[in-house]
């Protein structure tokens, strides 16, 4: 099933961010590598895709974590739930790994 990827202004924000910065070319080629993936397959083994325990979505969904790059230091992770329509993916956060 193909989900549809809905994003929130932090996100979006972040995708421009990504963008418009040219020493950031890689990490950009690699977060819409990994929407995209995620769009077509949530649970495709590249995303390393996994529940996030330690917040939950605006109407206590479960949070999920997908990987856009690995072994990386600083690598980008996308956070995401289902939701809210049958569907859909909302992604909420793109940011490095701490």
């Amino acid at each position: 099933m193909r989900f549809a990827l809905c994003f929130t202004p932090a996100s979006i924000e972040t995708l421009r961010e990504l963008k418009h910065n040219s020493s950031l070319k890689k990490r950009y080629n690699a977060v819409t590598k990994a929407l995209k993936l995620l769009s077509n397959n949530p649970r495709h083994p590249g995303l390393q895709t996994h529940q996030y325990y330690s917040i939950s979505g605006p109407n206590s969904e479960k949070v999920f974590e997908a990987y856009a790059e690995q072994d990386t230091p600083a690598a980008y992770r996308i956070f995401f739930y289902y939701g809210p329509k049958r569907g859909e993916i909302t992604v909420f956060a793109i940011t490095p790994h701490q």
